[in-house]
């Protein structure tokens, strides 16, 4: 079997398309992960002020999430 020619310009046009595929993936998965990242920065710095806590009911002396 004759070995597989391709001429060198076709390689070059098809390793440019490729080249250019992936620098637009990356460019998209940076705008997302910059989105997350504002996000997350959106979030108030202390937490547990926005969690539950036990409180003891005067009148029975059972704890409850308050």
């Amino acid at each position: 079997m004759p070995p597989f020619f391709i001429p060198p310009l076709l390689k070059f046009a098809l390793g440019a398309l490729g080249a250019g595929a992936l620098v637009g993936w990356v460019l998209k998965e940076v705008r997302r992960l910059n989105g997350e990242i504002e996000k997350a920065k959106a979030v108030p710095a202390d937490p547990r002020q926005e969690l539950p806590t036990l409180r003891r009911d005067p009148g029975t002396g059972e704890w409850r999430v308050k």
